[in-house]
């Protein structure tokens, strides 16, 4: 049973690529920096439970690219980050679905296949080139440049933190004159984004060094969550430095709903995460 699910599974990853997608684009064109394993394609994870597909195993990083229709475009963009506590990637649930919900909104998405599993130091390497990429090819989707935002999910989220942190350092040597422009996000979003309270007294991760360019950040999670602390402390942080943020903490809604129906956390980011791009990107 598990071979015809795993076999259905990979069937399925084409057909919702194929979907909206126009390219492609892998990140690094030679070797992979800090990677010691030869470039192949992710592997899918046997386990498809909750109807997700998982994919692990990634050593050659790219990004799909789902555009909205013509007539919706405004010219943002945005880097899904699919999560998977660093083990897999929530590929459909946290990627390719939310890719197609902000296309819905007229926004440009580009999902992110970082690695994984445990390989933290090469995904950051992966955003920054990811954001530069999409950057020095902003004419080629029509995108404003200077509208460049993340989203990520549970450990997509501490990705996201960390891109929107440590944007000033340089974690792999120049490969082309993409690496010259700038690797900060516009805007950040964090949907129940892990990792981020792993300071002394579950305060804020000590490597997430916030300051006064630090992007604005639109934050969500829920309490029951055990992760929903590190939620807190970041919205803590910002306001702090001066950064808008907005923050909402909801009393249920668990862990790793995306976007899916059946849960009112799944349900209610969307809505608010909306207008908060209405009124950031006007």
């Amino acid at each position: 049973m598990k071979s015809i699910l795993t076999l259905l599974a990979l069937l399925i990853v084409p057909l919702l690529m194929n979907a909206q997608t126009n390219e492609t684009i892998f990140l690094w064109p030679d070797s992979v920096p800090g990677e010691s394993d030869a470039k192949h394609p992710p592997r899918q994870d046997e386990n498809t439970s909750g109807n997700v597909i998982r994919l692990t195993d990634v050593t050659d990083p790219a990004f799909i690219v789902l555009e909205p229709e013509a007539s919706l475009s405004n010219g943002a963009g945005v880097i899904v980050c699919p999560g998977g506590g660093g083990r897999i990637l929530a590929w459909d649930k946290e990627g390719i679905e939310v890719g197609q919900w902000f296309n819905t909104l007229g926004i440009t998405a580009f999902v992110l296949q970082y690695r994984v599993p445990n390989k933290q130091e090469g995904a950051l390497m992966d955003i920054q080139r990811a954001i530069r990429i999409i950057r020095s090819r902003a004419e080629d989707w029509k995108l404003d440049e200077d509208k460049l935002g993340v989203i990520g999910f549970s450990a997509g989220g501490s990705l996201c933190a960390g891109a929107s942190t440590l944007y000033r350092v340089e974690t792999y040597p120049m490969i082309d004159n993409a690496d010259t422009l700038s690797c900060r996000p516009d805007f950040s979003m964090l949907i129940y984004g892990a990792g981020l309270d792993r300071g002394e007294g579950r305060s804020l991760t000590p490597v997430l060094k916030v300051d006064e360019n630090t992007p604005p950040m639109f934050l969500f999670a829920t309490a029951d969550d055990k992760h929903g602390n590190g939620t807190l402390v970041m919205a803590g942080a910002l306001r702090d430095a001066g950064i808008p943020v907005e923050s909402h903490l909801l009393p249920f809604g668990g862990h790793g709903y995306g976007l899916r129906a059946g849960n009112i956390a799944g349900k209610t980011w969307p809505m608010l995460a909306e207008q908060w791009l209405k009124n950031i990107l006007k």
